[in-house]
């Protein structure tokens, strides 16, 4: 059964392979979605839900993330497989906005993120497509992003907090 890995997993240290024909047409694609979906549903910490996961992120190192809003509470988010996915363009304006991870139950960040990005990726079915995106979608994209690139949070965040502090604070934030 998948899970989620412990912080110090090489999977999330590394810089995930590409997906190949091949693992579409032998299930290992179908098989990692299946497993990102479990995480993501079954994932419930102190309140906090989440709306993704990036497959480093239950130990597989294959360039894959999907989207899927786990919260009642705000505007759903789009349902997103992002398979090889590259960000294209970014836009000039940045901004600092908070992140959580589900690798890093403890921690909290401010990170600077482009304001709107594009990204070209491929979906289940290995059809490659492009999607903008602004506000918090883009910041998902990418969080999910360096998670392929072997990089977490902390590593670019300009200020990092631990759960206690965040507490102190009233902090409630998604997870991806």
């Amino acid at each position: 059964m998948a899970k989620l890995v412990p912080e110090n997993h090489p999977a999330l240290h590394t810089i995930a392979e590409e997906i190949t024909q091949e693992d579409f047409d032998n299930g290992t694609v179908a098989k990692i979605i299946k497993d990102l979906k479990k995480v993501l549903k079954d994932y419930s910490v102190d309140g906090f839900v989440a709306v993704a996961i990036a497959a480093p992120q239950i130990g597989v190192s294959k360039r894959l993330f999907i989207i899927e809003d786990q919260s009642n509470d705000r505007d759903s988010l789009p349902c997103l497989v992002a398979i090889n996915p590259e960000i294209t363009k970014v836009s000039k304006k940045t901004h600092i906005v908070g992140e959580g991870c589900l690798s890093l139950p403890n921690l909290y960040g401010e990170v600077r993120r482009h304001k709107n990005v594009t990204m070209r990726a491929l979906d289940e079915n290995s059809v490659e497509y492009e999607r903008g995106a602004g506000g918090l979608l883009a910041q998902i994209i990418q969080h999910e992003n360096n998670h392929l690139d072997g990089i977490l949070f902390p590593d670019i965040a300009e200020q990092v907090y631990t759960k206690e502090e965040m507490e102190k604070r009233g902090v409630r934030e998604a997870k991806g």
